[in-house]
């Protein structure tokens, strides 16, 4: 609660230094670099914000995020997803007054599936990436902001 809490009061502090964290699965098919940014150079370096960094990249790894929070996701790739529920809605013969609202509840669900900060931590599925965050920058006493990421895997 104490690491919470400082989180909250840590937010609007500038992150000007970090990484850049790469992870190379066993295998070298899929690749994973990633901006992670703190308050400090001396934080950067330390061994907890370097563990929290290659934890997230391993997540980005596993899970395939499409964007770090909703505005970063492809439209035509939302517009797809709501054509697909819209055509599931129609199907099932529910009332046209109601698709448009279930669509919109299927297209919330969609973000917290697909976008990083909400998507559930692997090593930890009751936690959002969000929270995870939340508890290092209570943990470590600096602000941390994931800042981008690209996955990359061999055939894609």
């Amino acid at each position: 609660t104490k690491g919470l809490a400082k989180a909250a009061k840590r937010a609007g502090r500038s992150t000007s230094e970090g990484v850049i964290y790469s992870y190379i699965h066993t295998g070298a098919k899929l690749g994973v670099l990633l901006e992670v940014n703190c308050e400090s150079d001396f934080v950067a370096k330390t061994e907890d914000f370097q563990a929290f960094a290659k934890n997230i990249a391993m997540h980005i790894a596993a899970s395939n995020p499409a964007g770090l929070n909703p505005e970063d996701v492809d439209a035509a790739i939302i517009e797809k997803e709501r054509e697909i529920y819209r055509a599931q809605m129609l199907e099932e013969g529910k009332p046209e007054n109601i698709i448009d609202k279930i669509v919109d509840g299927k297209v919330e669900k969609f973000y917290k599936d697909v976008c990083l900060m909400s998507q559930q931590y692997v090593k930890d599925p009751q936690k959002t990436i969000t929270e995870v965050v939340k508890e290092t920058i209570g943990k470590i006493g600096e602000n941390i902001q994931i800042k981008r990421f690209a996955r990359f895997q061999i055939g894609e």
